[in-house]
């Protein structure tokens, strides 16, 4: 036993009473930390949701620790007399030299309030808890004391008797020998105190990792007369801790990707959509120009961009085109099929393919295409002579027409979603337009509702008829829809065009 003369006095013990306190108190948490760690659920592909549930198993071990170490402290130290409870070492104290992989199991832990009880079944959360022994080398006889403790975490047979502080080495890893060595001589020569961790290989060629707290005790002379330690099994710990900065730095990675994914994916959507703001005007022959403007409205719920577009080209023959359109997914791949589409869309529509067949050859296109998708589309070709729209969906909403202070949806012509099925006609309406005619063309993304029956987006966007009639230009046409549809947090982003027929 070690003198009482110590380099540090160690504060005394709480009564038990006290300890049981914590004990229940360190109970209650670790069922509270359980419950939530149960409600994380894991997705191999949600870095986020590993990175949490790493997070939950690790502080389950810590608090399993503690409450053992509680347990231990009531029942009082079988061998030597215990510090108040050791502090966990900090993170960047673990080896950074290559380990080799510590073994999954051991035969017994820590899992009751009781305190130090072996051989018990491990958590059923799958974790196995640290083991805690303390040893004791006298200089003066030559004397090792070990409790039966320590004899496990090395698994040491007990007929061999405890290793003295010669031996010790022969078990340690080489690249933590050193370490050891160190933290042994300033111990014994300088009157440090020992605070680190090593990595022992035991009989069976397994790898834990213990960490060892303790001090040099001195005789009446203020000599070093013996060396008494606590050393813990941290291999579970230290596995549970390497989980949660795997997973961090994988959810860090995961990141990084959607960062750039994101940047890409607004790049190629900058570079493919109008490259005209505010108002864009056709100068045609015809008595009714057009007055073109248009919006797009990012998703609040993802940070990916998806596969809207809106566009309005002139056509050599004078017409003009209009066109708006919706494609499923999100990021660089939903962007990239917007962009083959829409290059598509306006070659053939600057070829003088009509809408229907245009529709016809875009369903072609994406089914063929080899990133598969669904996608919904609205093509309008304007005649500003004959004043006439032709125009021609895929699954698309129809265009909203507001003349004299009200509001109306076109008919729609017949026509499936693009990508759906192969061979299908897409049929044409005509519409006759009157100077001042106002045209609202968009995706569902905007006037999406609970269900595909829920209409209220629609019926906000009739409401605005009178507002929309006392407007000049287009631009003055989109401003009460992005008042009224601007601020909302959509869980699909979505596009405007608004055309108003000049005088």
């Amino acid at each position: 036993m070690p003198s009482p003369l110590f380099a540090d006095h160690p504060a005394q013990p709480p009564e038990p009473g006290a300890v049981d306190a914590l004990i229940s108190q360190a109970s209650r948490l670790r069922g509270e930390v359980d419950a939530v760690r149960r409600d994380t659920a894991v997705h191999d592909d949600d870095p986020r949701l590993r990175w949490q549930r790493a997070l939950c198993d690790l502080a389950m071990h810590q608090l399993d620790e503690l409450r053992a170490q509680f347990g231990q402290l009531r029942a009082g130290a079988p061998v030597v007399t215990l510090p108040a409870p050791v502090p966990l070492a900090p993170e960047d104290s673990a080896p950074v030299a290559a380990e080799p992989e510590e073994d999954s199991v051991f035969d017994g832990a820590f899992t009751s309030d009781a305190g130090a009880a072996y051989g018990e079944a491990p958590a059923r959360t799958g974790s196995l808890l640290s083991r805690v022994g303390s040893a004791e080398w006298n200089l003066l006889t030559d004397e090792v004391s070990w409790s039966d403790e320590l004899f496990q975490i090395f698994g040491r047979p007990r007929e061999l008797g405890p290793m003295s502080l010669d031996e010790m080495p022969t078990v340690v890893c080489s690249e933590d020998q050193p370490r050891l060595q160190t933290m042994v001589t300033d111990c014994l020569i300088d009157g440090k105190p020992i605070d680190g961790e090593f990595r022992i290989v035991r009989s069976n060629a397994t790898v834990r990792t213990v960490h060892m707290t303790g001090e040099p005790v001195l005789d009446a002379d203020g000599f070093t007369a013996s060396m008494w330690a606590v050393l813990r099994d941290v291999s579970e710990l230290r596995r549970s801790e390497r989980a949660v900065r795997e997973s961090r730095d994988s959810l860090e990675r995961s990141r990084q990707i959607e960062r750039t994914e994101r940047r890409v994916a607004v790049e190629l959507q900058e570079a493919v959509l109008p490259p005209w703001r505010g108002s864009l005007r056709f100068a045609h022959d015809g008595p009714a120009p057009l007055d073109v403007a248009g919006h797009y409205f990012p998703a609040a719920s993802t940070g990916l961009i998806g596969g809207d577009w809106y566009d309005a080209l002139a056509l050599p023959a004078g017409d003009a085109l209009l066109t708006v359109g919706d494609l499923t997914g999100h990021g660089v791949a939903a962007t990239s099929s917007m962009a083959m589409l829409l290059g598509a869309l306006r070659g053939m529509a600057v070829a003088g393919i009509r809408p229907g067949a245009l529709m016809g050859h875009l369903n072609q296109l994406l089914e063929s295409s080899g990133q598969p998708a669904l996608g919904s589309a609205m093509c309008c070709r304007y005649d500003p002579v004959a004043q006439t729209l032709t125009w021609a969906q895929a699954g698309h909403p129809a265009p909203l027409l507001f003349r004299g202070g009200t509001g109306r949806p076109l008919r729609r012509p017949e026509g499936v979603l693009l990508g759906a099925t192969a061979g299908v006609a897409y049929g044409e309406t005509e519409t006759r337009l009157h100077p001042g005619d106002v045209l609202v063309l968009h995706t569902d993304g905007l006037t999406r509702g609970a269900n595909v029956l829920d209409d209220t987006g629609v019926a906000r966007l009739l409401a605005l008829a009178p507002r929309l009639a006392e407007a000049r230009d287009a631009q003055d046409c989109l401003r009460p829809v992005l008042e009224e549809f601007g601020d909302e947090a959509r869980e699909d982003d979505a596009c405007v065009m608004v055309v108003r027929v000049g005088s």
